[in-house]
């Protein structure tokens, strides 16, 4: 079976970062995502998706991401059972996020809202000349 998702929209909050117990990291966000079509009025429709990222994708997300930054998600569609306060049985579907990528250019740092990579932030990579780029 496949179970893969790719969205791309603007995060509606700036995640937060947790940890478990054991102290692994965890992140929750949610994505505005805009439907392909236009509705008679010619609007577009916005989808609000869950998304959920664990350990290093977490730690990205909530280093780089802010609310109302455009990110691109993979992942997979889980679904999750629990019993609200009145004992009626719930249900909801999230993205398990396996990658998230930067979907728009740096925010000019005059708006505060910047982010700054530098080069310590990712690994170096050396090219032993089988990467294929």
């Amino acid at each position: 079976m496949l179970n893969r998702i790719v969205l791309m929209g603007r995060l509606t909050r700036k995640p937060e970062l947790r940890r478990t117990q054991s102290g692994v990291a965890v992140t929750s966000f949610s994505l505005a995502v805009e439907r392909d079509y236009k509705d008679a009025g010619g609007n577009r429709e916005t989808d609000f998706i869950d998304v959920v990222a664990w350990r290093g994708t977490a730690e990205f997300a909530a280093k780089y991401l802010d609310k109302g930054r455009m990110a691109a998600v993979t992942g997979s569609l889980q679904g999750r059972s629990w019993q609200d306060k009145e004992g009626n049985k719930r249900r909801s579907m999230e993205v398990l996020a396996d990658s998230l990528y930067f979907a728009d250019s740096k925010r000019e740092e005059t708006t505060g809202r910047g982010v700054d990579v530098s080069a310590d932030d990712f690994q170096e990579v050396e090219d032993d000349g089988d990467l294929p780029f």
